[in-house]
């Protein structure tokens, strides 16, 4: 448990008698406000504060503090950062990961991921918040866009230099605007972002007290190679599965697996189970079999053999022959049955779970370019296809479909490295633990960019480095049956997440009893324990909304 020193608010321009505290900057006179380079790590030439504005919030006025921190190399682009601070400000800070290849700044008055929708933001909390791009500005393919890694500056502020010079920049702004810093700073992100909280409490351990981790492409590299390895798969003829064959698959799954939490409610929460009893070559949809006649692509109503071998290469884990920067060698399959990998759907939020899964168009060679309507390349495929073009071999006109993860020939040295510089590696979080620090993370059990059996790996990592007793003690892991990477049609999860992490962090209780809530799945909402890892939900009777109904079991 971490002691606040100064519970109370300090208004924004008040002044502090605390010891090496600076008189205090209105929001009009932080515009122009300069931070020296030998007051940010690692090396820059400085920061400055371009913009200054007040605004009005849901939570009171604050002040936005825009600007830049400058490369070293001066090829490399600069870092675009932006500071919300609070009129009544409650001396704490927030920084907020971004996500894909990052390339634009994270909504600093908006709510955590996976946030409840209707809460408190962080800012309208009294936080102040802030966040970058990592270093570089996206073109139009977005946070698809890998094209700054040809600089080497750029490519090593995405991979977590960024962090550590956005938040001693932010440090002094706020310092500056209220006379003294803050007393505790989180970090809350998802995917990328929450592979940056994982490497900012590894690395940096004394500048945070807690995090909030959703989804973390914590071995991003890692992922990258098994996202070659599906990419090159899908691009074979025949074995891209339209929408109507995906529906299909997740159809039989659900015909096979729902039941086996002990209730049907469209969920499939014994994985275990599921992966146990389903097999694609023998399920059924309805009364038909998955697999089409022969094996043959008769239809948009079943599975062909290299269609069902698609999904099967998904599931399983990719092995190496040659060792990863973390002594591993690979990366775990996805969960499969089960996952919405983008199927026909009216749902609002489909577009966007199908933009996050395999999309529209079939890898090729180029790959088919990014748009803005939702009809695309699967997310994954472009992620590749970008990181062997700019980051591997950082030729612009390279055929990503020509290498082999498994064989990859003069690039396996590159990718190694690769691993160890973008890889949240760190096995031993003692440091931060020990400061009382506390990290809740969270995984949709249904991630089809990132796999939930990744985060697994993770955790188990720390246990082995650590001991199992030791992370209990200040890490908590939950998964979420039906959630996706961000959103779901099947299990929108909402968590009250801040809450959670300030009262552990804060007053020393621990997270017990958590509940994780969906209102897009079902009209009315509904609600699910929120079961630490390994167990998930299991009914045991009532109303199949409320989560009251379920326990968290093993078996």
């Amino acid at each position: 448990m971490i002691t606040t020193l100064a519970p109370a608010v300090v208004a924004a321009g008040s002044t502090s008698d605390t010891e090496g505290a600076s008189v205090a900057l209105s929001c009009a006179e932080l515009a122009g406000y300069r931070v020296p380079a030998e007051q940010i790590e690692p090396p820059t030439n400085g920061a400055v504060v371009t913009s200054a504005i007040p605004l009005a919030g849901t939570g009171g006025p604050y002040c936005r503090a825009t600007g830049t921190i400058a490369p070293v190399d001066p090829t490399a682009p600069d870092i675009r950062f932006q500071i919300d601070l609070p009129v009544t400000w409650v001396g704490k800070a927030m920084m907020l990961g971004g996500g894909g290849y990052n390339g634009t700044i994270p909504r600093t008055d908006g709510q955590v991921v996976a946030g409840p929708t209707a809460g408190a933001t962080p800012l309208s909390r009294g936080y102040a918040t802030f966040a970058s791009d990592s270093g570089h500005q996206a073109g139009t393919a977005g946070s698809r866009d890998g094209s700054f890694a040809r600089n080497d500056e750029a490519l090593r502020n995405f991979a977590g230099d960024a962090l550590k010079k956005t938040h001693d920049t932010a440090m002094q702004v706020i310092r500056a605007h209220y006379g003294t810093e803050p007393e505790l700073t989180y970090f809350a992100g998802g995917s990328t972002g929450g592979r940056e909280a994982l490497l900012a409490v590894s690395a940096w351990p004394e500048d945070f007290e807690g995090a909030i981790v959703l989804f973390p492409a914590w071995n991003a590299a890692s992922l990258n190679l098994k996202a070659g390895q599906m990419t090159r798969q899908l691009a074979e003829p025949g074995a891209y599965p339209n929408r109507q064959k995906r529906g299909a698959l997740l159809a039989a799954s659900l015909q096979t697996c729902d039941g086996l939490d002990g209730v049907k409610d469209g969920l499939i929460s014994n994985l275990t189970a599921c992966d146990d009893e389903f097999d694609p070559m023998k399920a059924r949809v309805g009364d038909e079999r998955l697999r089409c006649p022969g094996g043959k692509d008769t239809g948009d109503h079943c599975l062909s053999d290299q269609q069902i071998a698609t999904f099967e290469a998904m599931d399983s884990p990719l092995t190496l022959p040659y060792r990863l920067a973390s002594g591993e060698r690979g990366y775990p399959g996805f969960t499969t049955w089960g996952t919405d990998f983008g199927v026909p759907s009216p749902h609002p939020l489909q577009p966007i779970v199908l933009d996050l899964a395999w999309g529209t168009k079939q890898p090729s060679h180029p790959m088919p370019p990014v748009n803005a309507v939702f009809d695309n390349p699967p997310y994954a495929a472009t992620f590749w296809d970008e990181w062997a073009r700019h980051f591997v071999t950082r030729d612009p006109a390279f055929n990503s479909l020509s290498l082999d993860p498994r064989r990859p020939g003069i690039w396996q040295s590159r990718i190694v490295e690769l691993t160890g510089v973008q890889d949240a590696n760190e096995t031993d979080l003692s440091a931060f633990a020990d400061r009382g620090g506390k990290i809740v993370m969270a995984h949709g059990a249904h991630d089809a960019l990132v796999s939930n059996r990744a985060t697994q790996q993770y955790v188990q990592r720390l246990e082995d480095e650590m001991g199992a007793e030791a992370v209990h003690d200040f890490l908590r892991y939950y998964e979420i049956p039906g959630y996706g990477h961000a959103l779901s049609t099947q299990f929108n999860a909402e968590w009250d997440s801040l809450t959670a992490l300030e009262g552990w962090v804060e007053r020393g209780d621990e997270p017990t009893g958590q509940v994780v809530t969906d209102n897009v799945g079902v009209v009315g909402g509904r609600t699910r324990p929120l079961c630490e890892f390994p167990s998930w939900p299991k009914y045991v009777g009532g109303d199949v909304d409320l989560a009251t109904s379920f326990t968290c079991s093993t078996s």
